[in-house]
C-alpha cells in the first residue's frame, strides 16, 4: 500500500510539475489579488472592529494562502477528471491495489504542493515587509493547517470528479468553494462584515482554517483559533477523503 501511494504520488506531482497550467493559477491570481488588497485597502485597518496595530499585508496572507489551496483542489479535480476521460483511471482499477491507495496516491502529491502553497504566500509576505510574529514555530504552525486543508480541498476537488465523471465538470462546478471563501472571514474580520455574510462566516469552516493560519502571522501564538483551524481543516479532509473514496469505489462498481 505505501509503495503505491508513494509512487502515484510522484506522478502526481510530476504530472503537475510538467503542466504550468495547472500550478501557476494557484500561485499567479491570489498574488494578484493580494497586490491589489494590499495596494488599495490597507486603510481599512482604521476602521472599528479590525485588529489594532496589524499590518495589513500580513492580515491578508491567511486569505491569499487559503485561495491558494482551494485552486489546488480545483487542479486536483481537473486533473483525476482527465485520468477518467483517458481512460487511466480504469487501468489502475484493474490492477491489484487498494481502490483507497489510488485516492491517497493523488493526495499525496497535492500535500506537497500545498505545502510548496504556503511557503510561497509566507516568503511573498516577508520579502514585502510582512513579519510572522510567532515567528518559525508560528510558521510551522500556519504551514501544518495548510498543508491538512489542502489535503481536504483536493479529496473534495477528486470527489467532484468521482462523481461528474469530466474535468470540465469539475471546473465549472467549483468556483462555488470560492463563494464560500468570500462569505467567511477570510478577508475582513468578521466584525465588519454585513449581515446576511456576518451570520455565514461565523459558522463557515473556511473562516476557522483561515483564522487558524492569521494567528500565528499576526500575533503571538493563540491556543483557540489554532485549534479551532486544525479541528475545521481535518474536519473537512476526513470528511471529503471519506465521502471521495466511497464515490471511487461507486464508479469503478458501476463503470
Amino acid at each position: 500500500m505505501t509503495r503505491v501511494i508513494s509512487a502515484l504520488g510522484r506522478r502526481a506531482l510530476v504530472n503537475s510539475l510538467r503542466r504550468p497550467q495547472f500550478l501557476a493559477p494557484m500561485f499567479v491570481f491570489p498574488t494578484l489579488l493580494l497586490a491589489v488588497n494590499v495596494g488599495g485597502l490597507s486603510d481599512t485597518t482604521r476602521l472599528p472592529g479590525f485588529p489594532p496595530g496589524t499590518n495589513f499585508l500580513d492580515y491578508q496572507l491567511a486569505a491569499s494562502i487559503t485561495q491558494s489551496l482551494l485552486l489546488g483542489g480545483v487542479s486536483v479535480g481537473i486533473a483525476t477528471g482527465l485520468e477518467i476521460e483517458s481512460g487511466f483511471l480504469d487501468r489502475l482499477a484493474a490492477a491489484p491495489i487498494a481502490r483507497s491507495g489510488i485516492l491517497l496516491g493523488r493526495l499525496a502529491g497535492t500535500t506537497a504542493i500545498a505545502a510548496a502553497q504556503v511557503l510561497f504566500f509566507l516568503a511573498i509576505g516577508v520579502i514585502f515587509g510582512g513579519r510572522i510574529q510567532s515567528g518559525i514555530p508560528g510558521a510551522l504552525v500556519a504551514l501544518a493547517i495548510g498543508v491538512l486543508a489542502g489535503v481536504g480541498f483536493g479529496a473534495l476537488g477528486a470527489l467532484l470528479a468521482y462523481r461528474a465523471k469530466s474535468a470540465a465538470i469539475v471546473q465549472a462546478i467549483f468556483p462555488l468553494a470560492f463563494v464560500a471563501l468570500f462569505l467567511s472571514s477570510a478577508f475582513f474580520p468578521e466584525a465588519l462584515l454585513l449581515e446576511p455574510a456576518k451570520t455565514i462566516a461565523a459558522i463557515n469552516p473556511l473562516s476557522y482554517i483561515a483564522e487558524g493560519i492569521r494567528n500565528p502571522i499576526v500575533s503571538d501564538l493563540d491556543a483557540k483559533p489554532v485549534l479551532e483551524g486544525f479541528a475545521a481543516a481535518g474536519g473537512l479532509a476526513v470528511l471529503f477523503v471519506l465521502l471521495a473514496v466511497q464515490a471511487l469505489r461507486t464508479r469503478l462498481r458501476t463503470s
